[in-house]
């Protein structure tokens, strides 16, 4: 983790942070990182899905799966 850490602090529902913790198997730190980069990675996905059928590719599925 190369981002510099800052310290917050929050309210949140007990059951919900004890429902994340639960299927995480992990802490409340990273149990909150996790979800943070979810969310990071979510937006990253609608932001990507404005360029579908707007990219045009050169190359065929089978060459680029030769080309591994």
């Amino acid at each position: 983790m190369n981002s510099p850490l800052r310290k917050i602090t929050v309210q949140v529902p007990e059951s919900d942070l004890e429902r994340a913790q639960k299927y995480t198997g992990e802490g409340v730190t990273e149990t909150l990182r996790l979800a943070l980069r979810n969310l990071a990675s979510a937006q990253a996905q609608r932001e990507l899905l404005a360029y579908r059928g707007k990219v045009t590719f050169t190359r065929t599925w089978e060459e680029l799966k030769e080309d591994r």
